[in-house]
């Protein structure tokens, strides 16, 4: 009996103590932490101005992979939102929706989730620091109210740790993307910015080559797989369905891997029409590509600038949550000879299929 009202005793003062404890803590919390990225502003900015890569990185919806995971309203900014069902007890339901965003400085976010408290906000600003301004220092900074809500107020001890994991995994995803500015490739023209296209299906000739890093050398194989594939195109009753376009492989130090590729179709009849059964030479290939949606810039100027456009249009793309797949193209509008000449006279439609 006695032993029973010293375990009763010293309940009810763990009870007390933890009563005591609840009120001392604060009734609502505002908590910041900080991480460095030497990703561009652009870049850093539209990833979280969008939540299609939420998942990338937040540990609001890590560690179940049967998750169910929604976005709604607009591509980006107010009122970009995702949302998310999970089995998990830790994750259940919730959701982030942009409450409010300034380009090149903030984006806020209204929070719906199982942890205790109302109110819950987080908001990320954005610094430039370093060496002239060259990496930009990410806030965020998450505040909730719990009230009344004891448990809530301990819990609210523990939230600190999950921003620093939050941070570590947008540092180490922002890492991934290749850091150039994609803004400038549509700053004097909006028509010549990266875009989204359903491309349709098409069938094409193809013709690899590999030559020395040498624009000379590059020219002369390009225009000679060209005369290849024409002379295939007219054994087999073919036409051409759209200008020439450079597959790149490989763009080495020494070595240039690309394939020269012609879009075709039978002569009167609709591109979109899978080929088959052409009787064709000097290793020329035929390559259906089905219908699909693609990454888009158009570009002015000299093929040696080609490389940064390429990398420049799949920043765009990652920083807005679409998977780069298969190789990057170009449609070499104004022909091959204009893409090597000494002015800007080459015109492109610089391509990468997305996932």
């Amino acid at each position: 009996m006695t032993r029973l009202l010293e375990i009763l005793i010293s309940l009810a003062i763990v009870a007390v103590l933890f009563t005591v404890v609840g009120f001392l803590l604060p009734s609502s919390r505002h908590l910041e932490n900080s991480v460095e990225t030497n990703r561009k502003m652009t870049i850093v900015y539209d990833t979280l101005n969008s939540v299609r890569r939420f998942k990338d990185w937040n540990p609001a919806v890590a560690g179940d992979p049967k998750i169910k995971i929604n976005l709604s309203g607009p591509e980006t900014g107010v009122g970009a939102k995702v949302s998310w069902n999970s089995e998990e007890p830790a994750l259940g339901n919730g959701s982030w929706t942009i409450a409010n965003s300034v380009p090149g400085k903030s984006v806020a976010y209204a929070i719906e989730d199982v942890d205790r408290g109302t109110n819950k906000k987080s908001e990320f600003t954005f610094t430039p620091t370093g060496k002239g301004g060259r990496n930009i220092q990410i806030t965020q900074s998450y505040s909730v109210d719990y009230g009344m809500n004891l448990l809530g107020r301990y819990s609210g001890l523990y939230i600190g740790e999950k921003m620093k994991v939050g941070l570590s995994s947008l540092s180490n995803m922002l890492a991934t993307i290749p850091n150039l500015d994609y803004t400038v490739l549509g700053k004097d023209d909006p028509a010549m910015a990266p875009r989204l296209v359903d491309r349709p299906g098409e069938n094409l000739l193809v013709l690899n080559a590999a030559v020395p890093l040498n624009q000379i050398t590059i020219q002369t194989q390009m225009k000679t797989n060209i005369e290849w594939i024409k002379k295939n195109i007219a054994a087999n009753g073919l036409e051409p369905a759209g200008p020439v376009r450079i597959i790149t492989n490989e763009y080495g130090s020494q070595i240039y891997s690309f394939d020269v590729a012609q879009p075709v179709r039978k002569a009167g009849t609709d591109a979109t029409t899978q080929l088959a059964d052409l009787k064709l030479a000097n290793n020329v290939e035929l390559l259906y590509n089905p219908p699909g949606k693609i990454a888009m810039v158009p570009f002015k100027g000299h093929m040696s600038n080609l490389q940064n456009v390429r990398d420049a249009l799949r920043a765009w793309a990652m920083t807005r949550g679409y998977e780069t797949i298969d190789r990057p193209y170009e449609t070499w509008k104004a022909g091959i000879d204009a893409g090597f000449a000494p002015g800007q006279e080459g015109e492109y439609e610089v391509v990468w299929a997305i996932k």
